[in-house]
């Protein structure tokens, strides 16, 4: 990744979001406040290579232990003369010997088939839902745990075999698999454990119900990040240059906060993000606007923006709400028909801009230690949440009643809490959607049906 530098001369229980310093709390949920600003702990969670290869680098270690560990144990029982002692300890291993060969054997076909059926039901999953919500599978902790330990146990098995002396002479025998035995033994265990909840897991993400929750929940994990204050161009001076992006084109999926308020503060300066995380860059595109000084080296900047092919949650506000609208969407397709799942991501939308809709929006600002804004951030304004959340699902739902009454129960909620100045968008889709429901709807008693608000829509 490069840059060049171009000069310019020119509170209701369900809608509740409270923040602390180490706790979120959304509605009665909490959990700790994301810490890190820089992107590589979330760069690994979206990938699915690293939990396993850690899993079967940590177990190589743990078996050079134990069997170390081992070769002690016999060394010191041949030394006590406690021959007896040394056979029942082979005598036990001889015994595990069958299940280590057994599970040796048939764990790969075992990983192979249950994650053949899940791949079969994540695919099914994107077509129902979005094909957006397949990240969440990707992220999911359970699921990379459980992939992880199947393989560790299957490779300690293979390692376990390795160790099996051949001699059966208790005076001689150099090493008896005793821990490492115990060791397969418990692995085993934890597997089945794992498979249990990796199943229960995976039929949880196949309910739309669970799947609206989390994609809720990351959206949350984003406003949590969010850093309280707003800045705007005046108070940065005038711009110095900006720095263009020449890299590779893709999605902005997020920059290296911390590492970019070091290297602000260093330099002096602040950096004032231009295109918002999860635009399309192509080379050439400023990404940086540098004000109060020169701009910093392409070698400081290189690994402080990450694009890829697709939008993430990690820091992109908006993108929470493109799913569920992707979501409220597919339900209303004629294809699927489904206005109660629709219904459901209409209740997860009103639950995230009533959190976010007396808050700071338009632009973030990040400060070092001493409190000099170092980095300007531009996020999408309420206006743009509002259309996002609602302009194409209310354009589709005028023949809904269900959807359309829980449309407008949801306005009306949203103008009850949002402050005077942020009415005006949620009052437009409120009239709109009022004037297609009387253009879709001809019978009056049934117009009438479908222009009163419901939080359930028909119950």
């Amino acid at each position: 990744m490069a840059f060049t530098c171009i000069s310019d001369r020119g509170d209701l229980g369900l809608y509740s979001l409270t923040m602390s310093d180490s706790t979120v709390t959304v509605g009665r949920r909490k959990v700790r406040r994301p810490r890190a600003l820089s992107p590589l702990r979330e760069h690994l969670r979206d990938t699915f290579w690293f939990a396993p290869t850690g899993a079967m680098v940590v177990v190589c270690v743990v078996w050079l232990a134990t069997s170390w560990l081992d070769e002690a144990i016999v060394g010191a029982l041949q030394d006590g003369g406690e021959y007896d002692a040394v056979k029942e300890l082979m005598g036990f291993t001889e015994d595990a010997k069958t299940i280590v060969t057994t599970v040796s054997s048939a764990m790969m076909t075992f990983i192979g088939v249950v994650f053949s059926i899940s791949l079969v039901a994540v695919q099914m999953a994107g077509g129902q839902f979005s094909p957006r919500v397949v990240r969440l599978f990707v992220r999911s902790r359970i699921t990379k745990l459980t992939f992880a330990v199947f393989l560790a146990t299957f490779l300690l098995s293979l390692l376990v075999l390795t160790s099996y002396d051949s001699e059966q002479d208790p005076q001689v025998v150099t090493t008896v698999p005793f821990l490492q035995a115990f060791l397969t033994l418990g692995m085993v265990a934890l597997s089945l454990l794992l498979f249990v909840m990796y199943v229960n897991s995976t039929l949880r993400m196949m309910r739309v119900s669970h799947v609206i929750d989390r994609v809720t929940w990351e959206a949350f994990r984003v406003v949590a990040r969010m850093p309280s204050g707003e800045a705007g161009d005046a108070e940065l001076g005038p711009v110095g240059v900006q720095v263009a992006y020449a890299g590779r084109a893709g999605v902005l999926r997020d920059v290296n906060i911390a590492r970019l308020v070091r290297i602000a503060r260093h330099h002096g300066i602040v950096l004032r993000l231009i295109p918002r995380i999860g635009d399309f860059v192509v080379p050439g595109t400023p990404v940086f606007a540098v004000h109060g000084g020169a701009a910093p080296s392409r070698r400081a900047l290189r690994y402080c923006v990450s694009v890829g092919v697709e939008r993430s949650f990690h820091q992109d506000l908006g993108f929470g709400l493109r799913v569920l609208a992707d979501i409220g969407l597919r339900a209303l397709s004629p294809a699927v028909n489904d206005p109660t799942t629709a219904v459901q991501a209409i209740d997860r939308i009103v639950q995230f801009l009533a959190a976010v809709g007396t808050g700071p929006l338009d632009t973030l600002r990040y400060t070092d230690r001493g409190g000099a804004v170092r980095l300007v951030q531009p996020v999408p304004g309420w206006g743009e949440l509002v259309d996002l959340g609602f302009s194409e699902i209310r354009g589709c739902a005028a023949g809904e009643p269900q959807v359309t009454r829980r449309l407008f129960a949801g306005f009306d909620d949203l103008l009850s809490l949002a402050p005077e100045e942020r009415r005006e968008p949620l009052l437009r889709h409120r009239e709109l959607l009022a004037q297609g429901v009387e253009r879709s709807v001809p019978d009056a008693a049934d117009r009438a049906f479908a222009l009163r608000p419901d939080r359930q829509g028909i119950g």
